[in-house]
């Protein structure tokens, strides 16, 4: 279970999107999150606590192989009705075991591991730890975990975040304010990169 079934998720699943459509509508860019994913040059992503597709389907249209995993099969059933072709995974952060493709099977490892849309403050507090570890198993050496989520929308600090990913073996690269990568200001948002060495 996550905090975003607690605010109401499952019923907002089916406008999730409007939001999105409504800003370019505006003429507004709302794909800053591939961009910067985009900017790393990765073979390899996953999204995980994809939603409806956004940022995946997104990548996908760049040339990037992805893959989607979300715990809300609403949110899913959306995405696989835009992007049949990608792979959506139906699982829970702190679990989740993504297999290689092919006889060999195998868990899978990425070039770069996004969590964006604030993923780490909608997923049940206690269990942050435990979905950082799990993402940094699916990174591949020299992998990045992206994350970018708000300050207030749980306990969740990027303090608490750093140490979950020190713990699991990653150190460090960027973080910053914006998904275009402006200098952190010590604000309530980030955008921060974890890597394996």
């Amino acid at each position: 279970m996550s905090r975003w079934w607690e605010i109401g998720g499952a019923a907002r699943s089916d406008v999730y999107d409007d939001r999105w459509r409504r800003m370019e509508e505006r003429g507004e860019w709302v794909h800053g999150e591939a961009d910067l994913v985009s900017w790393f040059e990765p073979g390899s992503v996953l999204d995980a606590g994809c939603g409806t597709g956004r940022v995946a389907i997104e990548l996908d249209r760049r040339g990037i192989d992805v893959v989607g995993v979300d715990l809300d099969a609403r949110m899913l059933d959306e995405a696989r009705s835009k992007a049949p072709h990608v792979p959506w995974i139906l699982g829970d952060l702190t679990d989740v075991e993504i297999t290689a493709p092919g006889a060999a099977g195998g868990r899978r490892e990425f070039d770069l591991i996004v969590l964006a849309g604030n993923v780490m403050v909608f997923v049940e507090v206690g269990t942050e730890a435990a979905i950082v570890a799990n993402m940094a198993r699916h990174l591949g050496p020299g992998g990045r975990l992206v994350a970018g989520f708000r300050l207030g929308l749980s306990p969740l600090t990027f303090a608490d975040y750093d140490r979950f990913a020190a713990r699991a073996g990653l150190e460090l690269e960027h973080r910053w304010t914006t998904w275009d990568r402006e200098p952190f200001d010590g604000g309530s948002y980030a955008v921060t990169v974890h890597r394996r060495p």
